[in-house]
């Protein structure tokens, strides 16, 4: 009888692992994949949500679940772990990432300009210049995050030394803004809709705007290619299909950024990001929407840039050779029809 029951579970549990098999293979079949977004309400990274709302992950036959990180490098560190197969992201931390040893890589570029702005609070009209953010705290979305990265850059190149800044990590939106009222940061970087959101009640003033690519380029000296779609370049090369599938709907997504009004962006956006302000949001949008790619190609002379601006004060990159061709593929972008 204990023979019988025993063959009967052994069975039973081959059966049930089968299912299990099956059921994965049907998932990896449908294109079952979860990126992690860097805060998906952000404008920056409004590809991501309005390709949903366009439905063009399912038109490609794409089973896509976005989850919501507010840090980029939280975001990254979830793609190294493996908890997730893409990023939305800044492209510089492929770059940065190729330094410790990772390869990852853009297959498609969102921006060419990071949408980002240095945020004064108005409590202190005495900080004129980022070499007045001595002594102050600057507040960014996260320790290790792109808008650190920039901080720390900009600090570098107005003559500061490390610790005259005290960066901290303080998100987007409500905690960022409840930081700045609260005194805890004197300055900070940030994007839309925060940006908007305290202008508007002037507990702030702009003092530099990276929101267009000239702006980038004053700031920056040059080309800062910024959100993008970043995946382990090992995934990449194992699922060809899944990645031009992602590619096909981002670059259309794109398309359609590029030949709509913000108003006609804004109705495809959920409700709750526009803050209760949506003519804020769709000006907001007007104004800043050119930073987007219109085809997903990585700009020529982008990376350069970034490794140039992480090069000037990161520790990380001292002595490391980039292989910059490594960061960024346009395989698939260019392949979309």
């Amino acid at each position: 009888m204990r023979s019988t029951r025993t063959l009967f579970n052994s069975a039973a549990l081959s059966v049930v692992m089968l299912a299990s098999m099956l059921a994965a293979n049907s998932a990896h079949a449908a294109g079952k994949i979860t990126l992690m977004v860097g805060g998906y309400e952000k404008q920056i990274y409004l590809p991501a949500k309005l390709a949903e709302g366009l439905g063009y992950f399912k038109d490609e036959g794409l089973d896509v679940e976005l989850l919501n990180e507010p840090a980029g490098v939280d975001a990254e560190n979830q793609l190294l772990a493996g908890a997730v197969q893409g990023v939305v992201g800044f492209y510089d931390h492929c770059v940065d990432l190729q330094a410790k040893g990772k390869f990852v890589e853009s297959v498609v570029q969102f921006s060419q300009a990071p949408g980002e702005v240095e945020l004064v609070s108005a409590k202190h009209p005495e900080i004129k210049s980022i070499a007045d953010f001595k002594g102050h705290s600057a507040g960014v979305t996260g320790l290790g995050s792109s808008t650190n990265f920039l901080t720390q850059y900009m600090a570098n190149k107005a003559g500061l030394k490390s610790g005259d800044v005290t960066s901290v990590p303080v998100g987007a939106g409500a905690t960022f803004i409840a930081a700045m009222q609260q005194d805890a940061i004197q300055v900070g970087m940030t994007t839309e809709p925060t940006i908007s959101r305290l202008l508007k009640t002037k507990e702030a003033t702009v003092l530099v705007d990276m929101r267009t690519m000239e702006g980038a380029r004053q700031a920056l000296g040059g080309t800062y290619p910024a959100a993008s779609l970043y995946m382990e370049t090992s995934w990449v090369d194992a699922h060809k299909d899944d990645t031009q599938k992602l590619a096909n709907a981002f670059v259309k997504t794109l398309r359609f950024i590029n030949t709509h009004s913000g108003a006609e962006i804004a109705d495809k956006m959920p409700k709750e990001y526009y803050v209760g302000d949506k003519e804020g949001y769709v000006k907001a949008l007007d104004e800043g929407k050119a930073m987007f790619t219109a085809d997903g190609v990585m700009p020529e002379d982008g990376p350069k840039t970034v490794l140039s601006v992480l090069s000037s004060f990161s520790k990380n990159m001292q002595g490391k050779q980039i292989d910059l061709s490594k960061t960024y593929t346009t395989e698939f972008v260019k392949k979309v029809m």
